[in-house]
C-alpha cells in the first residue's frame, strides 16, 4: 500500500513539473513575448487558441494585432509555426469551417437579393440536379429557345439607374428629389419623400408630391418656390428638378418560374429584370405569355420572343410596388433539328405557322434540303411521320410536341468531271453537253511534255455506282481520232512517263566530296557524275575508277552467272575527258567507286607528357616506329622519371568499321552474361573513347624492338610520371588510406598498417594495380595465399565477400530427411551383407 501511494505521489509531482515548465501565456506575457524563448508546447497553445477562434494561417496578422504581439515577432512566429508543421492544421481548420458554412447554407436553402440586383441568383440559388430525372429536365430546359438568357453569367439585366427619369415615373415614399435653384438666387436641396408623400423644403414647408410624375412635381414645387424667390416669376431665377436615389419596391413572381417568391427590386426595374433575378421560366413555363397583374387586372403581357427576334422591348414595362408577374405554362412547343441556323425548342402562339418558327431559328443553313421537311407528330394513340412540302411551310399549322427535321443536301455533284495527272491544271470541271475527253484536256490547258500518250484511264461510276475503268489512247483523243463522251462523275487520269517507271538514279561512293545518289540524265558520263558529287578528295586515286552496271534485258542463259557488268577507267585530275572513258556513257542505276590512293597517308600524331626532355605532340614517321623510337626523339627520360609507372592510353576504335565490328562481337558476350551489373560495367568500358594499355617502359628502353616495344598508332598518349613514393589501399580494410612506400614492406605489412582485414574481406581475391596499369592477383600455394609484390604507386584492392544465404527451416528439414534416408539405405545394405 505504501509503495502504491509513493508511486502516485511521484506521478503527480512529474505532472506538476511538466505543467510548470510550459505555463499558459498571460496577456501581459504575450505583449512582451519573444518567439525565440517560447517552447514548442507554448507555440502549440497559441495555435490551439487560433483554431478555437476559427482562424487560419493567413489570419496570424489579425490575431497578433488583437493580442498586442510586437510586429517584429509576428514574422518569427509564422516561421516557427511553419517549421513545426502547424500551418497545415490551421489551413485545414479553415477548410472545415468553410465546408460547414457551405453545408449549412445549402441545407437552409436561403436566398438573398441585394437592392442593386448585382447578385446572380440564377446560379447562386439553383441546386445542381442530383437525380437522372432532374438532369434530363435541366438538359431539356437548356434546349428551349431563350433559356440561354437566364443561364449566361455575363448577362445581368439589371436596370440602368443612371438613365434619365422616365416621364411617366410617379414619385412615392423614399424617392429622393434633387432641387437646384440658380440665377439671382442659388440654393440646392436633396429631399426625401416621407411615408406621407411630402417633401419638406427649408423656409417653405411641406409639399405633397406622392403619385405625381416628375413633370407634375416640377410644376408644383416651382410654384411653391416662387412664393419665396421672386426671381422665378420674373425669369431671373430658374428651377431644375431631378430624381436622386430611387426607392425599392416589392414584386411577387408566381407561376412557372425557377425561384418563385417576393423580391425587393429598384423602382426602375422592368419585367425582364424581375424574370432574371427569379431564374426565368421553368421547363414548362411560357416565354411568350408573361402577365403583369396590377391592382387585380392585367397591365401588360410580355413576349420575350419580341426581344429575341426583333429587339423589341415595348412591352417590357417598368414595374410598380405590389405588382404580380405571372409566368403561365406554355401551350404549344415544337422542336427544329438539322440544317437550321439555331436548333432549339420553340414556343408558338395559336396563330403562328412553321414559317414563323423557321424565322425564329434564323432560317436555313447553306447546306439544307428545302424541298421537304419531315416531321414527327404525336397523335392520340401513336406517333406519325408528316411530310411538309416547301409550298405548305407558310400555312402549316403546328401541334405541340412536333419535331421537324431539316435534312442536308447530298454530298455529290450533278455535273462534275475530274482530270488528274500530267496536265497543267488538274482538278474538277463542269460537265457540258456532248463534252469529250479532248474538250476536258483543253479546259485543263493541255497535257504536259512528260505525259504518257499511249494510254490513259477513265474511272466511271456505273448505274449501281460501282466503279469501272475505261482505257483510251491519249494521242488519238488529242488528234480527234476518237471522241469518247464523258459522263457525270467521270475521273480522267493522264499519267506521266516518270510515274510509270522506277526513278532513274546513279550512285557514287568513295573518295568524292559528296558521295550518294543523284538523278540520272541522258548522256551522263563518269567525269560529269564526279563533278556533280563535288569533285575528288585529296586522297582519291586517279587509277582504276570502277563502274558497276546491273544487267538489264537480254535473253536468259542458265550458264551465264554474271550478276553485274564492271568497267575500270583512269581519269584526269582536272576531270577533262579521258579518251578511254569518253565513249562510255552512264546508264540508270550505275554505281561508281573512287578508291583511295595506295600511296596516300595523312599525318598521324601521338602525345607524350611527363618526365621526358621534350614532351608534346609528335608525328609518326613511319609505320614501324615504336615506343622506344619516340622516347629517343623526345631526348630521353629525365633523371627523376619513373619508367615502371609509365602508362599508355590508346583509342578504343580507330574508325567506324572497327566500332561496328567490335559491337557485334560484344553482343555475343553480353548474351552470355547473367548479371545486368556485369553487362553495364562492360558497356561502360567499351563506351570510353580511350583504354588504358599497360606497358613496361623500363624493359622497353633496355630491350628496344622487343615484343613489349609496341608499334605506335594515331592518338596514342604516353604519360611518364615522377618517382612514386606512396601506396594506396582500397576495399575491406579497417582504415583505407594512402601510405608511404617502403622497400622492406610486404603485402601484409601494408594491410596491417591500415588496421588489417575486415570480417567481410575476401583475402584470396585481393589484387594490385601497378602504376603502369598492370594488374596482378593473389595466388594459392597449397593452403596459403601468395600475395603479389608491392611497388611504388601501386593500388591494393581487397574485395568484399559475397553474403552467403543460410538455410531456412524447411530447407534444413528437407536436407536432414534426405540424409536420414541415405543413412537408412546404407544400414539396410550393411545388414543385408551380414
Amino acid at each position: 500500500m505504501f509503495r502504491k501511494l509513493l508511486l502516485l505521489q511521484l506521478f503527480l509531482f512529474i505532472g506538476y513539473c511538466v505543467t510548470a515548465q510550459n505555463p499558459a501565456l498571460s496577456k501581459e506575457q504575450i505583449r512582451q513575448m519573444k518567439v525565440d524563448n517560447l517552447s514548442d508546447d507554448q507555440v502549440r497553445q497559441l495555435v490551439a487558441e487560433m483554431k478555437k477562434n476559427n482562424m487560419s494561417f493567413s489570419d496570424i496578422d489579425t490575431y497578433a494585432q488583437q493580442k498586442g504581439i510586437p510586429d517584429i515577432e509576428v514574422s518569427k512566429l509564422k516561421s516557427r509555426i511553419q517549421q513545426m508543421g502547424l500551418d497545415k492544421e490551421l489551413d485545414q481548420n479553415q477548410k472545415n469551417k468553410e465546408k460547414n458554412k457551405k453545408d449549412k447554407e445549402d441545407e437552409e436553402g436561403s436566398r438573398k437579393v441585394d437592392d442593386d440586383m448585382t447578385e446572380d441568383t440564377t446560379t447562386g440559388s439553383k441546386e445542381k440536379p442530383q437525380t437522372r430525372e432532374e438532369r434530363e429536365r435541366e438538359k431539356r430546359r437548356k434546349k428551349i429557345f431563350g433559356s440561354e438568357l437566364f443561364n449566361n453569367k455575363n448577362l445581368t439585366f439589371e436596370p440602368n439607374l443612371k438613365m434619365p427619369t422616365p416621364p411617366n415615373y410617379r414619385l412615392a415614399a423614399n424617392d429622393e428629389i434633387l432641387i437646384d435653384v440658380y440665377g439671382y438666387s442659388e440654393v440646392q436641396h436633396r429631399l426625401k419623400v416621407t411615408p406621407d408623400g411630402y417633401i419638406r423644403i427649408p423656409n417653405l414647408g411641406p409639399v405633397y408630391v406622392n403619385g405625381l410624375t416628375m413633370e407634375e412635381a416640377k410644376n408644383r414645387i416651382t410654384k411653391q418656390l416662387a412664393t419665396i424667390y421672386s426671381g422665378i416669376k420674373s425669369g431671373n431665377t430658374s428651377v431644375q428638378i431631378s430624381l436622386g436615389n430611387i426607392r425599392s419596391i416589392r414584386v411577387l413572381l408566381i407561376g412557372e418560374v425557377v425561384n418563385p417568391g417576393s423580391y425587393t427590386i429598384p423602382s426602375l426595374a422592368t419585367v425582364a429584370n424581375a424574370l432574371y433575378v427569379s431564374g426565368g421560366p421553368t421547363e414548362n413555363g411560357s416565354f411568350r405569355n408573361i402577365q403583369v397583374i396590377r391592382n387585380g387586372s392585367t397591365a401588360a403581357t410580355f413576349d420575350l420572343y419580341d426581344f429575341l427576334a426583333r429587339g423589341d422591348l415595348s412591352n417590357n414595362i417598368v414595374l410598380q410596388d405590389q405588382d404580380i408577374v405571372k409566368v403561365n405554362p406554355y401551350k404549344t412547343r415544337v422542336e427544329l433539328i438539322g440544317e437550321v441556323k439555331r436548333q432549339a425548342i420553340f414556343e408558338a402562339k395559336d396563330n403562328e405557322t412553321l414559317q414563323q418558327i423557321l424565322d425564329y431559328a434564323g432560317g436555313y443553313t447553306d447546306r439544307s434540303f428545302r424541298d421537304v421537311i419531315r416531321a414527327y407528330r404525336v397523335n392520340n394513340k401513336e406517333r406519325e411521320v408528316v411530310n411538309v412540302p416547301a409550298s405548305e411551310i407558310a400555312s402549316f399549322k403546328l401541334k405541340s410536341g412536333d419535331q421537324f427535321f431539316i435534312d442536308s443536301i447530298l454530298n455529290r455533284f450533278s455535273n462534275r468531271v475530274t482530270i488528274t495527272g500530267a496536265v497543267f491544271h488538274p482538278g474538277n470541271y463542269a460537265l457540258e453537253d456532248n463534252m469529250t475527253i479532248s474538250d476536258l484536256i483543253k479546259r485543263a490547258d493541255g497535257v504536259k511534255e512528260n505525259a504518257a500518250l499511249s494510254r490513259g484511264l477513265i474511272r466511271r461510276l456505273q448505274s449501281d455506282y460501282t466503279p469501272s475503268f475505261i482505257n483510251f489512247n491519249v494521242q488519238d483523243a488529242l488528234s480527234g481520232k476518237s471522241a469518247m463522251r464523258l459522263q457525270k462523275e467521270d475521273s480522267v487520269m493522264i499519267y506521266s512517263k516518270f510515274d510509270l517507271r522506277e526513278e532513274y538514279e546513279v550512285r557514287i561512293d568513295g573518295e568524292v566530296n559528296k558521295p550518294g545518289y543523284f538523278n540520272y540524265a541522258d548522256s551522263m558520263r563518269l567525269e560529269d557524275l564526279i563533278l556533280i558529287a563535288g569533285g575528288l578528295t585529296d586522297a582519291a586515286s586517279l587509277q582504276e575508277v570502277e563502274i558497276s552496271r546491273r544487267k538489264r534485258g537480254g535473253m536468259y542463259d542458265p550458264k551465264d552467272s554474271t550478276k553485274a557488268i564492271v568497267e575500270r577507267f583512269n581519269i584526269n585530275a582536272d576531270l577533262s575527258n579521258n579518251p578511254e572513258a569518253k565513249a562510255f556513257v552512264l546508264q540508270p542505276f550505275d554505281e561508281v567507286v573512287v578508291r583511295k590512293s595506295p600511296a596516300y597517308a595523312s599525318q598521324a600524331n601521338v602525345m607524350i607528357s611527363g618526365e621526358v626532355v621534350y614532351p608534346g605532340d609528335y608525328t609518326i614517321n613511319n609505320r614501324s616506329e615504336r615506343i622506344s623510337d619516340l622516347i629517343k626523339r623526345t631526348g630521353g627520360l629525365r633523371p627523376e622519371a619513373y619508367p615502371e609507372g609509365a602508362v599508355m592510353m590508346r583509342k578504343t576504335f580507330i574508325n567506324e568499321s572497327d566500332s561496328s565490328l567490335l559491337a557485334n562481337k560484344l553482343q555475343v558476350f553480353y548474351n552470355k552474361l547473367q548479371d545486368s551489373t556485369d553487362i553495364a560495367r562492360v558497356q561502360a568500358a567499351v563506351d570510353r573513347k580511350e583504354q588504358l594499355l599497360g606497358i613496361n617502359l623500363d624493359h622497353i628502353m633496355k630491350h628496344p624492338g622487343s615484343k613489349y616495344d609496341l608499334l605506335l598508332e594515331e592518338g596514342d598518349v604516353i604519360r611518364v610520371p615522377k618517382k612514386l613514393q606512396t601506396v594506396q589501399l582500397f576495399g575491406e580494410v579497417y582504415f583505407p588510406k594512402k601510405v608511404r612506400f617502403d622497400g622492406g614492406y610486404k603485402f601484409k605489412d601494408y594491410i596491417h598498417g591500415a588496421g588489417g582485414f575486415t570480417a567481410q574481406a575476401m583475402k584470396r581475391r585481393a589484387y594490385i594495380v601497378y602504376a603502369n596499369g598492370e594488374v596482378k592477383n593473389t595466388k594459392k600455394v597449397f593452403f596459403f595465399n601468395s600475395y603479389p609484390k608491392v611497388k611504388p604507386g601501386a593500388e591494393i584492392y581487397i574485395p568484399t565477400r559475397k553474403e552467403r544465404k543460410g538455410l531456412n527451416g524447411q530447407e534444413g528439414v528437407a536436407i536432414a530427411s534426405g540424409l536420414a534416408s541415405v543413412a537408412l539405405v546404407i544400414v539396410t545394405i550393411l545388414n543385408t551383407i551380414k
